[in-house]
This record gives structure tokens, sequence and C-alpha cells, in this order.
């Protein structure tokens, strides 16, 4: 599977549950570590917990490698390692506080593009 693809089934496996501000960022030019960065909100610590857990499954499911997660116990940010692409899901106070997007689309490589579903 290439990344846009993964990209795209992370990204609709989050609107399955109704994420909130999703933004990827290319972080390939960043860091060898990995290409691409996805964050979202979830509105409630059993939300971020089931939107993590949502793409970790749908990733699985489509036979792609699935690193660890963390941070479900809390829920605040909960982080999951999917080798070539990271996703974060956060309440939006830690989002806020963190500032991801900031942080790692400093660079022009990096810049973020939020996806916003029409409802």
């Amino acid at each position: 599977m290439n990344i846009e693809d993964k990209i795209k089934l992370i990204v609709d496996a989050l609107e399955d549950i109704k994420a909130r501000d999703i933004a990827v960022l290319d972080t390939g030019k960043l860091t060898s570590l990995f290409e691409r960065m996805v964050i979202a909100s979830g509105e409630s610590n059993r939300q971020t917990k089931a939107l993590a857990a949502h793409v970790r499954e749908k990733v699985k499911e489509a036979g792609e490698h699935v690193g660890g997660m963390e941070g479900e116990d809390t829920g605040d940010w909960v982080l999951l390692d999917l080798g070539d692409v990271v996703v974060h899901v956060m309440q939006p106070a830690t989002r806020t506080h963190y500032n991801l997007e900031e942080l790692w689309g400093a660079g022009e490589a990096a810049r973020a593009r939020h996806i916003q579903k029409d409802h």
C-alpha cells in the first residue's frame, strides 16, 4: 500500500467515529523515522481511545504494519505507531497545549493539510 492510500485509510477510519480537526503533516524531509503524521481530536477520553483503536483495527485489516499504541490508559493523548505514519489522537486542550502542528510544521516540507468533511 502506498503512503497516500494508507493516509486515506487512516483518515477514513478517523472520520468513521467523528474525529475533529484532522491534520496530515508531511514529515518526510524533517525526519527519517516516519513519512507522515496524522493528528486528530476527540471530544472525550473515551472517544480518543475508540478513534485510535478503530484506526489500528482498519490498518491491521488492510494487512499493514501496526506497531505500538500508547496513552490508551488515560485517553488524553493516544499515539499509534504505524511504521511510516504516526497517528496522534488528542483531546482539544492537550492538542492546544502541545501544538504539534506548529512544532512539526516549522519546515516548508511539513505543511499541514487539514481535512474537513462536509456534514
